[in-house]
Order: C-alpha cells, then structure tokens, then sequence
C-alpha cells in the first residue's frame, strides 16, 4: 500500500524534480498516461464512426453526449468502490466491461443499427470509462499526505490531462480519417485494456483502503457516507461545472467563429493557443513555493478567470480572439490545480477516490451542458454569443464559491504534518 513520504525535502525544494524523484512514482504514472490517453480518444472516435455509417452529425454527436453524460453519472460510484474494495479491484472488470461495450458499439455501428441501438451500447460505454486520472492523483495523495508537493502533483496531473487532450483526438482523428472509420475505437479499447491492465498491476502505490483506510466495520461493508456529503465537495463540484462550460463554450464557439468568418481551418489554431495557455500555467503553479493557501488562491484564480472569460465575446477578429484564448487557458490551470490539491485537506483518505471523481464528472457535466446551449445561441443569434456561456458559469460558480468558502476550510483545524521524525509542521489553508 502507498505511504506518505517524508516532507523536509519537499519543503525545502519543491517542484516537478522533487515530484517525479518520490520513490515509485513512475511505476504508477507511466502506465497511467497509457491508460487515460483513450479517454480523449473516446468522443471523437465515436463521433467519427457514427458520422460515417449514419452521415449525421447530429446523430453522432447524441450517441457522444449519451456517452459523455453516462460517464459523468457513473463515475462517482466508480470511485466510491475504489476507497471501498481498492483501484485493481474496480479497475481490472471495469476495462473488461468497456473493451466490450466499445466493441459493441462498433460492431453495432458498422452493421448499420438504428440510432436507439447505438445509444443503447453508448450507456455502458460511458459507465465503464475507467477513472484513471482520479485513481493517479488518489496515489499522489497517499503518498504525499501535507507535503507542499501535493499543489505540484495535481499542477502535473493537470498539465498530463491537457496533453493527453492534445495527442488524444490527433491520433484518432488519424486513424480514423487514414485507416479506417473503426480504426480510433479499436485503439482506444486496445490502449485502455492494455493501459489499464498494467496499471492496476502496480499494487504497491494502491492507497489504502477499507479498514486499512480508517473505515469502520460497518463502513467497509458499505454503510459509509458519499465525498457529496462533504460540504466542501459540493461547493468545489460546482466550481468545476464553470470550468466545464469554459470548455465546452470555447470548442463549440471556436468552430462557430471560424465558419462564420469562412475560415475553418483556423480553428485548430485558436484551441492550441487555449490548450497551450492552460498547459503553461500548469507548469508555472506546480514549479512555485505557494505562501498563500489554496482556498484563497482558488477565489483568487476563478475570478481571473471570470474576467477573462467575460472579454471573449467582444472579440471580431482572429488575433485578438488567439490573445483572449491564450490567457482564458492561463487562468483555467490555478482554478482547477487548486481545487484539486483542496481535495486533500477536504476529504478522508477514505473517500478521496470518489472525491476526484465527482470533481472530473461536474467538469464533464458542465462541458457537455456548454456545448447544448452555446450551440443554439450560435445556431440562433451569431458564433459570438456562443462565448456568453463561459462567462455565465464561471461568473456563477464564483459567486458559489465567496458565498460558500466557508465550507472549504480543512476537515481538522490546526492539522500538523510530519516534517523528519519527530517534528512536525503546520499546514496552510488559507
């Protein structure tokens, strides 16, 4: 099982070195990039292949949501089970059940079957996503346990889940468009059987859990309280359904934008300049040595955000929409890195699993309710209105948050963390 690491180190030279030199780390990272890498891949591939056998966009873009939305809702329990019965436990069936509920889906989707079919393979497809990125950031918890690298972790985690959205889609939109319609869904069940296999391997970085987590009898057996429970969750739930909507807003205004200026091929363009905008900063607050504490950076960081998704719609030309794209990207990472490392002072390690997971599924959520309805007010009133929605749920979600920090302070007041033997040292929170 993952222990916590000795933090002198840590709080003298924190930073990605300092990270990626805890012992087994990358016997968990490695294989976890494998295995999350098909998660970027999943949407566009069935996008791709649905679109191809039904020549409906629409029709393929529902079989996605349906995908999306059942992933979102299911994740959660996915996690609860992991604190409950451990990662291999839940991990190991639930890439057996996806390898075959995308095969289905394939097979369904080549031979022709009607739409409700598709949607019919699409719920366990999205059920069995396996919850890689929460699992890696729940061992980076336990090992990490008030260590100051633990911002540092969930900056690198962050920055992984960004490139992982870059290389993702690219390499299935490649196979797709340069082997076979099928060929992205085949990868992306062969990438997550394997990937997925080999990361619940590594048995020796597993956080604790059941009564080696600190459950009781009755909890272990499954009379134990959800992370929704946690006051703190909820309110970070709902700062992550904003996040959601700034991308979902961006990728669908962003397209809209460039076909209403005749100019489509640009559109990759500005959603690189987004992407490498939220890359950069994770990089930049996982290298800094934070003396202010995360609730006060994460109000700090969401009303950046705010601001700067409130410009967006104002923008008519390329170039300024590249610029305000560059710098919403910059102020996503310290929102989302920072509600991230609060998970840690928040919740038990008996439910951390589960927390992230609820964390990841609120960003789907909001991202999948963005693409609805920035859709139909670029569809209805112009490609600029569409840029409305990332402003409306962030603005919202900041108001949740001051309204609600409160609920964001530590589940211990003046927690202490060991710092050597024998000393001990107290943890910033705000």
């Amino acid at each position: 099982m993952a222990s916590t690491v000795n933090t002198t180190d840590a709080v003298k030279r924190p930073g990605y070195g300092q990270l990626l030199r805890i012992p087994g780390a990358w016997t968990f990272l490695l294989p976890g990039f494998a295995a999350r890498q098909p998660f970027a891949m999943l949407t566009i591939g069935i996008v791709l292949l649905v679109q191809h056998t039904t020549g409906s966009y629409g029709s393929a873009g529902a079989v996605a949501a349906v995908t999306g939305v059942s992933m979102a809702l299911f994740a959660p329990q996915s996690g609860k089970l992991a604190d409950r019965f451990g990662q291999r436990a839940v991990l190991v069936p639930g890439v057996l059940v996806h390898t075959a509920s995308v095969s289905a889906l394939t097979a369904l989707a080549l031979a022709g079957a009607p739409l409700w079919a598709l949607f019919a393979a699409a719920v366990p497809t999205g059920a069995s996503v396996p919850q890689v990125g929460p699992m890696v950031r729940a061992r980076w918890a336990a090992r990490l346990e008030g260590s100051p690298l633990m911002s540092t972790a969930a900056a690198f985690e962050s920055v992984t889940d960004e490139f992982t959205f870059v290389v993702g889609p690219v390499l299935a939109t490649a196979l797709c468009t340069g082997v076979h319609p099928a060929a992205g869904l085949i990868a992306e069940a062969t990438l997550t059987l394997a990937g997925g296999l080999l990361f619940a391997a590594q048995r020796r970085t597993q956080p604790a859990y059941g009564l080696a987590a600190g459950l009781s009898g009755a909890q272990a057996r499954g009379e134990r309280v959800s992370a929704l429970s946690i006051p703190g969750v909820r309110v970070l739930a709902i700062a992550f359904l904003g996040i959601g909507s700034v991308f979902g807003g961006m990728q669908v205004s962003l397209t809209a934008f460039t076909e209403e200026i005749g100019n489509p091929g640009v559109n990759g363009v500005l959603y690189g300049l987004f992407a490498a905008g939220n890359m950069l900063a994770g990089l930049a607050v996982g290298a800094i040595a934070w003396k202010t504490g995360p609730r006060r950076r994460l109000i700090l960081g969401y009303a950046a955000l705010t601001v700067t998704a409130s410009l967006l719609w104002t923008a008519h030309s390329v170039v300024l929409l590249g610029a305000l794209g560059l710098i919403v990207g910059l102020c996503i990472a310290p929102a989302l890195i920072t509600g991230y490392t609060l998970v840690e002072s928040l919740v038990p390690a008996s439910a951390r699993t589960e927390a992230f997971t609820w964390l990841t599924g609120a960003v789907a959520l909001g991202q999948a309710a963005a693409v609805t309805v920035a859709g139909r007010l670029a569809d209805g009133y112009g490609a600029s209105t569409g840029f409305l929605v990332p402003l409306a749920g962030t603005a919202l979600a900041l108001a949740t948050l001051v309204a609600l920090r409160s609920r964001l302070a530590p589940r211990t007041v003046g927690r202490t963390v060991a710092r050597g033997v024998g000393h001990r040292v107290p943890v910033t929170v705000d």
